[in-house]
């Protein structure tokens, strides 16, 4: 027990400091607008008699894709053989309070289910040690969607299960759409890592030209991944019309992870808070007034600050190579 409060302190100092380095100003937004859209759906699944048990398998997805791409899992397998138990206990006390507004419902089932299923993502292997056993082959898929490539070696079986799941309730427009709210989720986990500056210094383009490829590139292959799920609403009593509704709002989104990505890069922290930002707007926005300036706003933002980035990083590299 003392050395799991031990852990349980230092990680509590360690997003104190993470907390610190984002800055209040983005907190002070950050947060309500999270906790505003974030609140409002598991209410609205908590109180759905099917829909409460995409909350735990949600929590579960999310912990599972923070854990793989732990920084500190290869130190802690050296320093304490029994770390996984210390992350049990940590990635329970992060599903409480989903457990919480599961039980002001009366779900307890999928409350019970949402703290198993957190306590069990403590053994699920890091990325680095999935993708150790697998041949690296370079190939032009890897070098332009790496971050498909890397992202769906984990989470192409949970991509089935969710399409299992819109197929199940593809009668209700909920299905596919929270599916593929669901799947939102995993792109951006897979978008929140940046790459090494080498990859950008050998596309050798423009920041205008190599956004614009990212841009065509990602929101193509997350249009083909999303397919199945359109398909589904589209056929049922969305219609066509809502179908393409959708589709128009999620690829938005994607396109607005991938240019909040370059907007920030290189830190991670930043890339990911920013992107937390993104989504949570977007999600507890839509029908104010305030939307579609803030959503242009932000678009005009992200373009131009994701340019600057791009420059100052390629023109601080590329300069001292001319030089030579």
């Amino acid at each position: 027990m003392p050395a799991l409060r031990a852990y349980l302190s230092l990680r509590w100092r360690l997003l104190g400091r993470l907390l610190v380095e984002v800055g209040w100003l983005r907190l002070s937004i950050l947060l309500p607008m999270l906790v505003l859209s974030v609140g409002r759906g598991m209410v609205v699944a908590a109180g759905h008699p099917q829909g409460k048990w995409a909350v735990p398998v949600g929590v579960a997805l999310l912990l599972a894709s923070a854990h793989r791409q732990r920084a500190d899992l290869r130190f802690l397998t050296i320093s304490a053989p029994d770390y996984r138990r210390w992350l049990a206990v940590e990635y329970l006390l992060w599903a409480v309070p989903a457990a919480v507004v599961l039980g002001l419902f009366s779900a307890w089932g999928a409350a019970g289910l949402g703290l198993f299923l957190a306590s069990l993502v403590a053994w699920v292997p890091p990325a680095r040690e999935a993708l150790s056993t697998r041949h690296k082959a370079r190939s032009l898929l890897r070098s332009e969607a790496f971050e498909w490539v890397s992202g769906l070696r984990p989470w192409g079986g949970v991509w089935l299960l969710l399409l299992g799941i819109a197929l199940w309730q593809h009668a209700t427009p909920l299905g596919p759409v929270v599916a593929l709210g669901v799947w939102l989720v995993l792109i951006t986990a897979c978008y929140g890592q940046p790459e090494p500056i080498t990859m950008l210094v050998l596309a050798a383009r423009a920041p205008g030209t190599f956004l614009r490829r990212r841009l065509l590139l990602g929101t193509g292959y997350a249009a083909f991944s999303a397919a199945p799920f359109l398909w589904l609403l589209a056929s049922g009593p969305a219609g066509v019309g809502g179908a393409l509704a959708v589709a128009t709002a999620w690829l938005g989104l994607v396109a607005l992870l991938i240019l909040t990505k370059y907007a920030f890069y290189s830190n991670a922290v930043h890339i990911r808070f920013s992107q937390a930002l993104v989504v949570s707007v977007a999600l507890a926005l839509p029908g104010n007034p305030v939307y579609p300036v803030l959503l242009l706003v932000a678009v005009g933002g992200l373009l131009w600050q994701s340019q600057r980035r791009l420059r100052l990083l390629l023109g601080s590299v590329t300069e001292p190579m001319d030089k030579d």
